[in-house]
């Protein structure tokens, strides 16, 4: 049922995104997005890490 987005629906996101943000703030926004993901998936894949130094 929510498996994929449709090119209506992304549509409506960029919108409203549009709408809240203004066009001049909405890179800037996407940017912040983009390095919290960057960071999320380091900070996810570091104990993996961290945790087979350890086992050497």
């Amino acid at each position: 049922m929510f498996g994929s987005l449709g090119l209506t629906e992304l549509l409506i996101i960029l919108v409203l995104a549009l709408v809240i943000f203004g066009a001049g703030k909405l890179p800037g926004v996407g940017k912040a997005l983009g390095q919290s993901i960057r960071e999320f998936k380091g900070a996810v894949t570091e104990p993996k890490e961290a945790g087979a130094e350890k086992k050497d």
